[in-house]
């Protein structure tokens, strides 16, 4: 009767013990393969052409390595694929877009993509070889915009800023394209291509309204642009990330580094490209600039 209550007892033990061991290789397993993206600390974030890359390294990996995340840049050579590839997961965030965008892209391609924050923004601007003032502009002289649609209601309403065209009073100014231009005294011939193209084509166009990130990517001098645009707050370039990360801890963390006094010393050092960039209204506001 011993034996047989020993038995059980050895039993017993025997399955307990086999029980907690599957238990605890079932936690880590979910642990290590199940673990939410919020924990996830090794992370990529995708730039196109432009100056966003060095932004990211410069002034936003300084406070998220503190945070114990590790960044590798991701370059792509559009506008498309940073977007497609932060909808499948392929990369955790982007820095390449403006709201106005950003919020037409998602929807076009129904990607569950969205805005955490805006960072300061090189605004778009008039280059020219052989222009050399805005007032000696030729009659039906040729202008490169950008043919994406944002950018190109972004470019006509810019012209009209500068007194050189009108738009139709119905017409959405987001959504505005050339057939919307009511009044074009100087009869400019306007030449649509893709935004990257732009900087290359300036010996066959008189003029082209290049968005500065693109400027930057082409090495083209700010400070030589014949017209530099001012800014809304829609089209100030944004930290973009899926939209379940936004409220999450990556979309919290990602804030915090571009609110951050790293973020700011960086944008402000006098040797550094960012300081002529044009200002969130959060950035002024807390910063009084």
């Amino acid at each position: 009767m011993n034996k047989i209550k020993k038995g059980l007892v050895i039993t017993l033990v025997v399955s307990l013990m086999g029980l907690l061991l599957a238990a605890c290789g079932g936690n880590e397993k979910a642990a290590n393969e199940g673990a939410s993206p919020e924990t996830k600390k090794d992370i990529k974030i995708g730039v196109s052409p432009g100056p966003y890359g060095d932004m990211i390294t410069k002034a936003i990996a300084p406070y998220m390595e503190k945070q114990g995340y590790k960044i590798e840049v991701v370059q792509f050579s559009d506008y498309v694929q940073p977007d497609q590839a932060l909808g499948s997961g392929e990369i955790d965030a982007n820095l390449m877009q403006h709201t106005v965008y950003l919020t037409k892209f998602a929807a076009d391609n129904k990607l569950d993509i969205g805005k955490v924050i805006s960072v300061p923004t090189a605004g778009m601007g008039v280059y020219s070889n052989s222009v050399k003032n805005m007032a000696d502009l030729p009659h039906g002289a040729k202008v490169a915009i950008a043919v994406d649609a944002s950018n190109l209601a972004r470019s006509l309403r810019f012209l009209k800023a500068l007194g050189l065209i009108d738009l139709k009073a119905d017409v959405d100014p987001t959504k505005a394209t050339v057939h919307d231009v009511s009044e074009n005294p100087h009869n400019l011939e306007f030449v649509t291509m893709d935004a990257a193209q732009i900087s290359r084509s300036l010996d066959s166009v008189a003029i082209g309204l290049i968005p500065g990130n693109f400027a930057i990517a082409a090495k083209l001098d700010l400070a030589s642009a014949l017209a530099v645009e001012k800014l809304t707050e829609d089209y100030k370039n944004v930290v973009a990330v899926r939209t379940p990360d936004i409220d999450g801890q990556l979309g919290k963390d990602l804030k915090a580094a571009v609110e951050s006094e790293e973020f700011h010393q960086a944008i402000e050092d006098a040797n550094g490209i960012f300081k002529a960039f044009d200002k969130p209204e959060w950035y002024t506001t807390k910063y009084g600039k």
